[in-house]
């Protein structure tokens, strides 16, 4: 046991690095560690990162530093690094930065409690690092570090995707799949905890299930959930692939009401040629056959998507391409990066690069239009009716925060509503206003 040690942890990056870091903590606690949210009131600082692109690397570099300073100033902590950074660079992370006592990869922060202890021994182990990449399970404790009504379930981890721009599938392995049984034991144990909004997650969502023989994994997995699990009001999907989104899953999708009528799926760009540069494995013909079939089936449904801008090669002309695409999707949400270049991918090597400054103007043109697009979307709802849920009660000088099935939680906007209201509720709304990202609305009354 821990001996009432204190640990305090930043996470970093996506969700999935989020519930990650929830297990990590669930470890600790367990085994005896009293976790803090003060560094300097603890003994372990733990760094938890992203190595996705960049401005990640950069953001959890940062965090390092900041947590590498405490630990000059007072005596006697250590300095855990754990997640992407550290399974993507190893030692030469360490070789940069002495200050880390001990760097701790994707498939071995389960073994956080035995990690502590080690680093008390006159010779410790400095790295924690394999090709393994750990997926939990529904026996894990985790402690839930979103809203109580809102939690996150993991059902896969892993990619098999050669996308040319992303380093994922080298920091978290092949796609690795849990059971249908786990998940839906799961999502009964957050239902009954009072989680009222399950979001699954994985790198590819539309794949889970094809490495354990399922067929329509997905489509399988959220019927079971929806008829299940009955205490969810909820069930959202984040990361749908668009080349694999079929009409069999739509159909599960269309026929049950708890699941939310909310598509994200990253396109990533609409020229043909910058997709076959990409290795995406879909054409723009087939978005917008996509789109088309999600409408006929759900006419209310939400569609979000993100690109990415300054991928090498990309002209004038594609970018063009890409602006006459969203005119014509009339998509709900978008996010736009621009391209960061990452070594050890193939688009590294590329010829052709897209200076920075270029990248920055290309991203800002689209979203300028995508706001316009955004903004008569939402003007639309104005007079409408709608289910939100509230994750902040009003205050004396704010109103209520909410969001409708069609926001996800810190990706889109929300909704503020004005009424008697507590968060976690569900409640119903008339939409009075819209900006491009947000919505006011009023409580009915019954």
């Amino acid at each position: 046991m821990a001996a009432e040690k204190k640990v305090t942890l930043v996470s970093l990056g996506c969700p999935k690095n989020l519930l990650d870091s929830e297990v990590m903590l669930g470890k600790l606690f367990e085994d005896g560690y009293e976790l803090t949210v003060d560094p300097v009131d603890a003994e372990y600082l733990i760094v938890n990162t992203c190595g996705f692109i960049q401005d990640a690397k950069e953001e959890s570099i940062e965090h390092i530093l900041e947590m590498a300073e405490i630990k000059a100033k007072y005596a006697g902590k250590k300095l855990v690094v754990s997640g992407c950074l550290a399974q993507r660079y190893g030692n030469e992370l360490l070789q940069e930065m002495p200050e880390i006592d001990v760097l701790v990869g994707t498939g071995h922060f389960q073994q956080m409690p035995e990690v502590l202890v080690q680093l008390e021994s006159p010779a410790p182990q400095r790295e924690y690092l394999s090709d393994n990449v750990y997926l939990y399970r529904e026996t894990d404790t985790r402690i839930q570090t979103t809203l109580p009504h809102t939690a996150y379930l993991k059902i896969a981890e892993g990619c098999n995707h050669k996308c040319t721009f992303c380093i994922i599938p080298k920091m978290r392995g092949p796609l690795k799949s849990r059971t249908v049984s786990s998940i839906v034991a799961e999502a009964e144990q957050l239902g009954a905890a009072g989680v009222r909004e399950a979001i699954l997650i994985a790198q590819d969502s539309t794949e889970y299930g094809t490495d354990i023989g399922l067929r329509d994994g997905l489509a399988t997995l959220l019927a079971d959930l929806h008829d299940r699990v009955p205490t969810l009001d909820w069930l959202r999907v984040l990361y749908l692939y668009p080349s694999m989104v079929r009409p069999s899953l739509l159909d599960v999708y269309a026929r049950h009401d708890r699941i939310c009528k909310y598509f994200d799926m990253p396109m990533q760009h609409v020229s043909d040629r910058l997709l076959r540069s990409m290795k995406r494995g879909y054409t723009q013909k087939t978005l917008l056959r996509l789109l088309d079939g999600i409408r006929q089936c759900m006419p209310e449904a939400a569609i979000r998507t993100t690109f990415i801008v300054g991928f090498p090669g990309e002209t004038p002309a594609d970018v063009d391409v890409l602006l006459n695409f969203l005119e014509r999707a009339q998509l709900d949400r978008v996010g736009v990066f621009t391209y960061s270049l990452e070594e050890g991918t193939p688009s590294y090597e590329l010829p052709d690069k897209v200076p920075e400054h270029e990248a920055a103007h290309r991203r800002d043109e689209i979203m300028a239009l995508q706001q316009e697009i955004s903004w008569h979307k939402h003007q639309a709802l104005v007079g409408r009716r709608a289910w939100a849920l509230i994750d902040e009660a009003a205050t004396e000088t704010e109103p209520a925060v909410g969001r409708l099935s069609s926001q996800a939680p810190d990706i889109d906007g929300v909704v503020y509503v004005d009424g008697p209201v507590e968060s976690g509720e569900l409640v119903q709304v008339d939409i009075t206003g819209a900006e491009a990202y947000d919505l006011t609305a009023r409580v009915v009354t019954p």
